[in-house]
């Protein structure tokens, strides 16, 4: 009879073999984006830029007066916030002033009811945009000069409807920080080469998204992203649905990591991964296997050997090279921390599997129930 401890043993074998050929092929997907470069040529379409803000985030206004300093002959800066006291609007104003030349609008209140109030922020923004163009960034990105000329170069095609960034994270301080920016270029962006590869993108990223105006609203515009906590799943959903593409830019952007404690890194992650697998379901299952490094120690302890001793560092090696590789592509301004590996990847699998037990979630201090599809509930 063959006993649970050989059982457990085979599968962390198996999820060792599977680990490291991810690993390489995802070294190998790298390699390729890495020799791609973002054609910021031809037609430079007006763009619209959509800035949604709440509260004064660390690295704020570095962070937002990147979206201003464009090298872009037209585009608009939308700055809003569903709190006309948010202290984040002062950023946004400083900004007016020091760009005059820049179409910036601050829109201070006026959100719609929405689950999301991210997109309910959209909504009460929409009525001041000017252009047929509308990208979409997060607070915490930030961009180089030749941000919107990648976007124009990803709408090129008539068959675009909608385009998307990969990007980095770079700490903004403390080794919680450092964790969290491992996670974004060592296991997301990595993961995301790796899916493109395989098939068509079906969703984009809300960190930095872009969509033609038009095939929204013929889709049921923002509204119809009112309900999802995943709102970039959703456009990227509704763009398909319209029979369009979405384009991955070779352009990177970066995310400030900012989180001060490991209970806020958690929330954090636990909210991305709860959302994925809400909407998709057996794609955040098959990730286990992006975990190579866990099962090869697995392998090891349970079943000692010379050849489980080579998996192991054979795996070791792989992944600490996917932690470098993954720093100079996405992030190479992001400090390099090999010795933080084990650490972050047993709280990437403590988080997978933390996603299958409940469907809590908490985001922007109030709490939501992740329903099926990434629809959101709000919790009593």
């Amino acid at each position: 009879m063959v006993s649970a401890r050989a059982v457990f043993a085979a599968a962390a074998c198996a999820g060792t073999v599977a680990g490291a050929a991810y690993l390489l092929f995802a070294l190998d997907r790298m390699r390729r984006f890495r020799a791609r470069r973002a054609n910021g040529e031809g037609s430079a379409p007006p763009i619209t830029i959509f800035k949604p803000l709440h509260g004064a985030e660390p690295a704020l206004y570095e962070n937002l007066r990147s979206f201003c300093d464009q090298e872009y002959p037209q585009f608009q800066v939308i700055f809003g916030s569903a709190d006309p006291a948010d202290p984040a609007l002062d950023a946004a104003r400083r900004l007016q002033r020091e760009f005059p030349s820049v179409d910036i609008t601050v829109v201070a209140g006026g959100a719609a009811r929405t689950r999301n109030p991210k997109v309910g922020n959209l909504i009460g923004m929409r009525e001041y945009a000017r252009h047929g163009i509308w990208a979409i960034a997060d607070s915490d990105m930030r961009v180089g000069q030749q941000y919107l000329s990648a976007i124009a170069a990803s709408f090129a095609g008539a068959e675009t409807g909608a385009m998307t960034c990969v990007y980095g994270g770079v700490p903004l301080h403390g080794v919680t920080a450092q964790l969290g920016a491992m996670y974004v270029n060592d296991q997301f962006a990595p993961s995301v080469l790796v899916a493109a590869a395989i098939e068509p993108l079906t969703y984009c990223f809300g960190a930095t998204m872009a969509v033609r105006r038009d095939v929204l609203d013929a889709a049921g515009g923002l509204e119809r992203l009112g309900d999802a906590l995943g709102d970039d799943y959703e456009l990227g959903r509704a763009v398909r649905e319209a029979g369009r593409e979405i384009a991955l830019s070779p352009y990177v952007v970066q995310t400030t990591v900012s989180d001060a404690d490991l209970r806020a890194l958690w929330l954090h992650e636990l909210r991305w991964a709860r959302t994925i697998l809400a909407q998709r379901p057996a794609g955040y299952a098959g990730s286990i296997v992006t975990y190579a490094l866990p099962f090869a120690a697995a392998w090891l302890a349970l079943a000692p050997s010379w050849i489980s001793a080579l998996g192991f560092a054979s795996v070791a090696a792989l992944r600490t090279l996917a932690h470098y590789r993954g720093r100079e592509t996405f992030a190479p301004q992001s400090p390099a921390s090999p010795w933080l590996i084990p650490v972050r990847d047993m709280l990437s699998v403590a988080v997978w599997g933390a996603a299958f037990f409940g469907r809590t979630v908490r985001w922007r201090g109030a709490q939501f129930s992740v329903e099926a599809g990434g629809h959101m509930a709000a919790e009593e």
